[in-house]
């Protein structure tokens, strides 16, 4: 390994100070980490002329899926897992800029509060799902207890085992009473992941996207892949399978996802017909208090 390679990755090796040690996790099979998708037989970039138009198209599409849900009253569950800086933001972004936020939103949970801990596992997430009308995107959830509370011993082992046991039971509960609920896997391979979070250090803008945690999932990128295949094995159920994204090349990846996401919801098209702007109210001898009554933002621009 050259020098320039052992100084980047020695610039992610960063471990958080009391971070109990990973607990043991059954063998992996020898293909648990992702391979590397980087290589010149990988996907190709996609040029962004091609990339704008067509997410232009399936964003008009999510307009008439949410009209449909609005309409026939469906309550969506979304999930979206995977790995740290695999683009599952960046999907959800493309999903979200273009609807009413009164029907679809976003859940990001933080860390849980004390109170929370002494819950059910799960109550924390179900105030969170949809009424009927609404569509509801995860940016992770209860599936932390299945990685980043598995891998960095924040659960013991009997909630883990407890929560492979019930994870299934609650989802079906959760389609039995008449939730679609989708869940994706955002994959990125070894050499992608470092490759961005090297952008996010040298990015001001992005600095805030690196927690002492995502540096550390670095270290036990094997650790990971054990506990994802682990959660696969149990909760890739018929009711509701797990559908992986194949991430490193992001473009591709938010077409690919959101395009899927059309297909899981059969919807017809209830695109209001063209608006005809009333005219506006005489003025009926209202006048206008002075400007300089009023506090404005400074025009720097």
């Amino acid at each position: 390994m050259s020098k320039d390679s052992k100084s980047k990755k020695a610039k992610l090796e960063l471990v958080e100070p009391g971070i109990p040690p990973f607990q043991d996790l059954p063998p992996a099979e020898a293909d648990e980490a992702e391979p590397d998708k980087t290589s010149s037989s990988g996907p190709k970039k996609i040029k962004l002329a091609v990339y704008e138009a067509e997410l232009a198209k399936l964003q008009v599409e999510l307009v008439k899926l949410q009209e449909w849900i609005k309409h026939k009253g469906l309550k969506v569950v979304v999930i979206f897992e995977g790995r740290d800086a695999a683009g599952k933001g960046g999907v959800i972004k493309r999903i979200t800029e273009s609807l009413n936020p009164r029907i679809c939103r976003v859940v990001a949970l933080g860390t849980p509060t004390e109170r929370e801990k002494t819950q059910w596992y799960f109550q924390r997430y179900v105030a969170h799902l949809p009424a009927a009308g609404e569509m509801v995107l995860f940016d992770r959830s209860w599936y932390n207890r299945a990685g980043v509370e598995r891998v960095m011993g924040f659960c013991t082992e009997d909630e883990h085992q407890e929560f492979l046991r019930s994870c299934p039971e609650f989802e079906r509960m959760l389609v039995r009473s008449g939730i679609i609920l989708i869940k994706y896997w955002f994959s990125v391979s070894d050499e992608e992941q470092e490759r961005r979070f090297q952008s996010r250090i040298v990015d001001p803008t992005k600095r805030w996207k690196l927690s002492p945690m995502d540096l550390e999932s670095r270290r036990r990128w094997l650790q990971y892949s054990r506990a994802k295949d682990e959660m696969f094995a149990h909760t890739d159920i018929k009711q509701a399978p797990w559908f992986v994204v194949e991430a490193d090349v992001k473009k591709r990846a938010r077409l690919n996802c959101i395009k899927h996401l059309l297909s899981m919801i059969p919807y017809e098209d209830l695109t209001p017909a063209p608006i005809e702007l009333p005219p506006r109210q005489d003025a009926g001898g209202y006048v206008r208090p002075p400007m300089s009554d009023q506090t404005f933002v400074p025009d720097d621009y």
